[in-house]
């Protein structure tokens, strides 16, 4: 019988997660191993490897070179395909235009597109043939996950998960033929919306395979809704999804396996191009970036975006310490480590705080503050599927989750009556996306005082506490409680 076997293997969310780390003894991840893996695995048989949005963003290295430097990486590692992830964009759209450029391996995206014609930015698809084998892979992001853009009102997606379905449809409609043997979907929107995209994707698409990103979920277990494969590869280097695929000789499907493979020493050669690359974007960032900044008092966490922390609290008060506003409403995800300290490096202080934007100040009614808060708190919160909040001292919420409620809803020991006044302190991509994110009009609220700057750069003020400050410390006290 004349069969063929496929292997595609699968990253997301990388995030700059370029050296190796030791985990129980051994090297783990990198991008030298991750890169020792795929030629063994492409010397091994027909391999096709795929990055699932996120490349950028999360290390020092990356933010220094704004991309290029992991544009330059991956034009070593050579990904068959790759879409893009909401943080593609965080050095704005024109940028991520000209780091396509300068990738030698295909982007793709079938739904940003410039809104004053409809024109697509990326290619939306890519035909890969491997041993006669044909692949149809398709990019999609949708508006959920690209709120950065709302910066630049010129860009746009489809606006939800059923329009990126029919999209999704259209070019298979297009695109597909009888001589298309597998299609893929490669998704940036989550783990959750892949499954529910499954869901009412038309069965006569025929899409096989869902590899997706953005929600960082680790499956180990093989997920098939709808007769289509789901897959997500968790976030950084540390792992690789890998599908092993046999056809029969009319080129069926007659098996298809999935594995969630580490990445380390022991599974993985190193490459040592990678390791001469990385070592030379070290050296230089190592001037810039090894200086030490402070020192805590000791380690601080910061386990899950939908909770106070202790790192939330410790940013969200010097963020308001001698400010115009009363309370810092600090965006849980602008946090990006899980814990840092004692010892406080210039590097820390740039990936843990990475997005460095104006810092606004508007002023709501009592009334106002509790319509965002119970937004904020409202069901999605807990799927992780919206924007949380650390709060600056002083604030005291204990939230009921059966009852959909406060318990207690207070500043500085006193009840927030309706028509009390609060200034408050956001981040500039949360002043973009006010109406979303905090269910309450911006339009409204700048009715009681105009909205305005009140700092240029969140990480001056951050970097100028911190080196002025030692043994700092930051507790969970209480400020938001979240009760059943």
């Amino acid at each position: 019988m004349n069969t063929k076997k496929l292997t595609i293997l699968h990253s997301n969310d990388i995030h700059g997660d370029f050296t190796p780390t030791i985990v129980d003894g051994k090297e783990t991840g990198g991008v030298s191993f991750l890169s020792g893996y795929i030629q063994k695995a492409r010397s091994e048989g027909n391999t096709l490897y795929t990055v699932a949005g996120d490349m950028f963003l999360g290390s020092v290295i990356d933010s220094e070179y704004k991309g290029l430097s992991t544009i330059e990486l991956f034009n070593l590692i050579s990904p068959d395909v790759a879409t893009i992830g909401n943080h593609e964009v965080d050095y704005g759209v024109a940028h991520l235009l000209f780091l396509e450029k300068c990738a030698k391996f295909p982007i793709i995206n079938a739904n940003m597109y410039i809104t004053t014609n409809n024109a697509r930015l990326f290619t939306p698809y890519i035909n890969v043939e491997i041993d006669g084998l044909k692949i149809l892979f398709i990019g999609i992001l949708t508006h959920e996950v690209l709120a950065t853009t709302k910066q630049e009102s010129i860009i746009g997606t489809f606006l939800d998960i059923k329009e990126a379905a029919k999209e999704i449809s259209v070019i298979c409609d297009n695109y597909r033929t009888t001589s298309t043997d597998l299609t893929v979907v490669l998704s940036h929107i989550g783990y959750e919306l892949d499954i529910e995209l499954a869901k009412i994707l038309d069965e006569y698409a025929g899409v096989d395979i869902i590899i997706g990103g953005h929600s960082h979920t680790y499956i180990h277990e093989k997920t098939v809704v709808n007769d289509i494969l789901i897959t997500q590869a968790g976030t950084g280097t540390d792992q690789i999804g890998r599908i092993d695929i046999e056809f029969d000789e009319n080129r069926n499907i007659t098996s298809m396996d999935y594995a969630l493979v580490p990445i380390n020493e022991d599974t993985a050669p190193r490459d040592e191009i990678l390791d001469n690359l990385i070592a030379s974007y070290q050296s230089e960032t190592d001037k810039k970036y090894k200086r030490i900044v402070t020192r805590l008092a000791r380690k601080l966490t910061h386990p899950s975006r939908e909770q106070e922390t202790e790192q939330g609290n410790l940013y969200a008060d010097v963020l308001q310490w001698e400010s115009s506003f009363d309370i810092m409403m600090m965006g849980s995800g602008s946090i990006r480590k899980t814990e840092i300290g004692p010892v406080i490096e210039y590097q820390d202080l740039v990936t843990n705080t990475p997005y460095d934007d104006q810092l606004w100040m508007i002023e709501v009614t009592g009334a106002q503050f509790r319509r965002m808060i119970k937004h904020v708190l409202r069901p999605a919160a807990w799927t992780g599927d919206t924007e949380f909040y650390q709060y600056s001292k002083g604030v005291r919420i204990v939230w009921s989750k059966s009852k959909g409620d406060f318990e207690e809803f207070k500043f500085n020991g006193e009840d927030i009556t309706d028509d009390m006044r609060l200034r408050i302190g956001i981040q500039e991509f949360h002043y973009k996306n006010f109406d979303e994110f905090l269910g309450v009009p911006l339009a409204e609220v700048s009715q009681n005082r105009r909205p305005r700057v009140v700092a240029s750069s969140i990480n001056n003020i951050i970097e100028e506490y911190f080196s002025t400050n030692t043994n700092l410390d930051a507790k969970v006290e209480g400020r938001l409680v979240v009760l059943d």
